[in-house]
């Protein structure tokens, strides 16, 4: 599977931003998908996570309250909502998927990953 991230951009600290990953194959909905993010000089780091049959997610915990995970399996895309951004929170965002069938903040459980879009939020 291929994925697209999309909805980046600039916005100022408390904003909002949507971000989408678009899956390329029809059971996209067969799929974990999970968010990731790496900002200059650090580690990518996991951010939030969604079951394939919607049911289950989980969230790091400085995102929690602040960011939702949801999926249009009709739409194979993936969503993730931000509110209340910090500044803190800029980096590149990257959807990645895997097929294992459980939810999971570890990057080496998910086998496809997205080409990340740019997260920026100013003080």
């Amino acid at each position: 599977v291929q994925l697209q991230a999309s909805g980046g951009g600039l916005v100022q600290a408390g904003g909002s931003l949507r971000l989408s990953c678009l899956g390329s194959v029809r059971t996209f909905s067969r799929y974990v998908v999970g968010w990731f993010r790496q900002a200059p000089g650090k580690e990518r780091e996991f951010v939030a996570t969604i079951s394939w049959s919607i049911s289950g997610t989980y969230y790091t915990e400085s995102v929690k309250g602040r960011f939702t995970i949801s999926r249009d399996n009709a739409k194979n895309t993936v969503y993730l909502q931000m509110n209340s951004l910090k500044p803190e929170d800029t980096a590149v965002y990257y959807c990645a998927a895997s097929l294992d069938g459980s939810i999971t903040a570890a990057p080496g459980a998910y086998s496809y990953w997205g080409q990340g879009t740019q997260v920026t939020v100013s003080s």
